[in-house]
C-alpha cells in the first residue's frame, strides 16, 4: 500500500501523522510512505531523517493526495483537503464530525473511506486512539488555566496553589474520564482545592480511591453543578459523549453566577464545547471573555506540545495503520470490530449513528457497507 502523510494546515498545528520510526515499521512490511517536504519540522524531524527511515519526500500535497491509497493525518481535514480526497481513498485521522456539518458534507461528497481516531474502540470499550491526546489535553488544561488566572492574561490574579496564609484556587472539573483524571492529577500536584463532578458513582469511587482526601468527588446534578461551578476559580470542561456533540452543561445563566475573573478551559471544544458560551479558539489567540469569565477554548490543545503528542499518538495508531496496510481496508475492518466502529464515512454514506441522527442524515451500518464491498 502507498501511504501519504501531508503537512497539517490547521492553525498552530505542528504534529504529523507518522514519526520516522513509524515510517520504518511500515516500510519494513513492504509498503511505501510519502511525506510532504518539511512536514516533520514541527516535531524537529528533517526530510533527511524521514528518508533515512524509508520515506519518499514529496514536494506538493496535491501529489500525495492524488497517489496515496491511504492518507494518515492528525487533525480533521480542512475543506480544501477534503476536495483533494479521491473516491475509495482511505483517510485515517481525527474527524470530530458532530459539530462540523461542512466537513460531513465534504467527506460524503469525496467518496472516501474516513476512519476517525476518536471513534475506534478497544475490546474493553475504551477509546485507545483518543486516550493519549486526552491525557495531554487534561494535563495542559490545568497548566493553561493556571497561566490564564494571571492578571496580565485577563484572570483574577490568583496563584493556583496559593501560599502560606493565602487560600489555593478552587479547581472544578466537569467529567472524570481520561481528561478529568489527568487534570485532577496536575491540579492536586499544584496544591489546588480540587472538585470533580461526574454522573457515575462508580467512576467517582475509583477517583477517590486514586486520589484519596486530596479530591472532592461529587455526583453531577443540577444543584451540585450550580454550587461548585459558581465557586470555581478555574473550571475545566472534560465531558465526552463519543461521536456526539458535547452537552451544554454550563449555561449562560450559570456562568453569570461565577466570580468575575475566573477561568473556564473547555477541553470539550473539539466536540462543540460544553458551555453555551464556548467557541473554538487557536493557540495564537487562545482566550476571550464572556460574562466576565475568561474562556480558553483551543480546539487542538495537544498541538502546542507536538513532539510529545505525535509520539504518544503514534504509539497508539501504528498497529491500526499497519493492519490497514497489511490486510487492506475490508479485511482489517472485518476482523476488528473496534476498528470498524471508527468508520465514520464510506463511499458517500454516513456510518456513525450519533452524527447521522444529529444532522438528519441516513445512517448506514458499517458491517452492511463492508459486506457489499
Amino acid at each position: 500500500m502507498l501511504i501519504g502523510v501531508p503537512k497539517e494546515i490547521k492553525s498552530d498545528e505542528y504534529r504529523i501523522g507518522l514519526t520516522p520510526e513509524s515510517v520504518k515499521a511500515i516500510t519494513e512490511d513492504g509498503h511505501e510512505v510519502m511525506i510532504l517536504s518539511d512536514a516533520g519540522l514541527g516535531i524537529g524531524k528533517t526530510n533527511e531523517e524521514y528518508q533515512s527511515h524509508g520515506a519518499i519526500i514529496i514536494d506538493t500535497r496535491e501529489e500525495i493526495f492524488e497517489k496515496a491509497d491511504m492518507i494518515v493525518k492528525v487533525k480533521e481535514p480542512q475543506l480544501d483537503e477534503c476536495a483533494l480526497l479521491n473516491e475509495g481513498q482511505i483517510l485515517f485521522t481525527y474527524l470530530h464530525l458532530a459539530p462540523d456539518p461542512e466537513q460531513i458534507k465534504a467527506l460524503l461528497d469525496s467518496g472516501s473511506k474516513a476512519i476517525a481516531y476518536e471513534s475506534v474502540k478497544a475490546k474493553d470499550g475504551s477509546y485507545p486512539l483518543l486516550t493519549p491526546m486526552s491525557e495531554v489535553a487534561g494535563r495542559m488544561a490545568v497548566q493553561a488555566g493556571a497561566s490564564c488566572l494571571e492578571k496580565a492574561k485577563g484572570g483574577s490574579g490568583m496563584l493556583i496553589g496559593g501560599v502560606t496564609g493565602v487560600n489555593s484556587a478552587n479547581v472544578v472539573i466537569i467529567g472524570g474520564g481520561v481528561v478529568g483524571l489527568n487534570s485532577i492529577e496536575i491540579a492536586i500536584g499544584m496544591k489546588a482545592n480540587v472538585t470533580v463532578l461526574d454522573k457515575s458513582a462508580e467512576r467517582l469511587d475509583y477517583l477517590e480511591t486514586v486520589f484519596g482526601d486530596d479530591l472532592n468527588a461529587v455526583i453531577a446534578n443540577k444543584e451540585n453543578n450550580e454550587t461548585f461551578i459558581s465557586a470555581a476559580d478555574l473550571l475545566i470542561g472534560a465531558v465526552l459523549i463519543p461521536g456526539a456533540s458535547a452537552p451544554k452543561i454550563v449555561t449562560r445563566e450559570l456562568l453569570l453566577k461565577m466570580k468575575k475573573g475566573s477561568v473556564f478551559v473547555d477541553v470539550a471544544i473539539d466536540q462543540g464545547g460544553c458551555s453555551e458560551t464556548s467557541h473554538a479558539t487557536t493557540h495564537s489567540n487562545p482566550t476571550y471573555t464572556e460574562e466576565g469569565i475568561l474562556h480558553y477554548c483551543v480546539a487542538n490543545m495537544p498541538g502546542a506540545v507536538p513532539l510529545t503528542s505525535t509520539y504518544a499518538l503514534n504509539n497508539a495508531t501504528l498497529p491500526y495503520v499497519k493492519a490497514l496496510a497489511n490486510l487492506g481496508f475490508k479485511e482489517a475492518l472485518t476482523r476488528d470490530e473496534g476498528l470498524r466502529s471508527g468508520l465514520n464515512v464510506c463511499n458517500g454514506e454516513l456510518t456513525i449513528e450519533a452524527v447521522a441522527q444529529e444532522h438528519n442524515y441516513k445512517f448506514k451500518d458499517p458491517a452492511t457497507i463492508l459486506a457489499a464491498l
